[in-house]
């Protein structure tokens, strides 16, 4: 399991995840090395709009359409800051690109710009993310807690929440009926 690099993949929740933080969620993995991975969930919107969360930070939000945008769960750190997944990366004040297309910004400019109508084309904006220290992830990975699988921009920006779980086996070939809960070992 060593030298595993899961940036720029998704996690997903095997079904017997027991960290309710985690349970039955599709995690996307912006960065992964030797210090540990930093990730968002994708498929856990809250009870918050775009709209709502811009009037907290005090940004006006003028796009009609992205105002009944749901804010989603992140992960269990830094549940009161702001993370926007988005496509494509463009030049943002601290952007972490995962690839030639894809960013994730945590730095306000970004809000500004979308609530100008100016953001990048596509976005998704979580409240906390998902950490994981030097090895952990590989461990919870041997104890086979996540199915890994590349990641499809098309999964994260074009589908409802409700579908990105089973979108992301899809791309795995695997219906979640046949999963077992028991860890094999041979």
């Amino acid at each position: 399991m060593q030298n595993v690099n899961l940036t720029d993949h998704f996690l997903i929740a095997m079904p017997n995840m027991a960290d309710s933080y985690f349970a039955k969620t599709l995690t996307y993995i912006c960065e992964h090395n030797e210090e540990g991975a930093l990730g968002v969930v994708i498929n856990q919107p809250i009870d918050m709009t775009l709209q709502a969360l811009f009037e907290q930070i005090e940004i006006e939000l003028q796009p009609e359409e992205l105002k009944e945008f749901k804010v989603n769960y992140g992960g269990p750190v830094q549940m009161d800051r702001g993370f926007v997944l988005h496509q494509p990366v463009g030049e943002w004040q601290s952007t972490l690109a995962m690839n030639n297309n894809l960013g994730l910004t945590t730095s306000k400019d970004i809000l500004h710009a979308v609530g100008r109508g100016e953001g990048p084309e596509k976005i998704l904006v979580t409240l906390g993310y998902a950490g994981w220290g030097p090895g952990q992830l590989e461990q919870e990975l041997a104890q086979n807690a996540w199915l890994t699988v590349k990641a499809s921009s098309h999964v994260i920006f074009d589908l409802p929440h409700e579908e990105r779980l089973q979108a992301a086996m899809d791309i795995l070939g695997i219906n979640p009926a046949f999963l077992s809960e028991d860890a094999g070992h041979a």
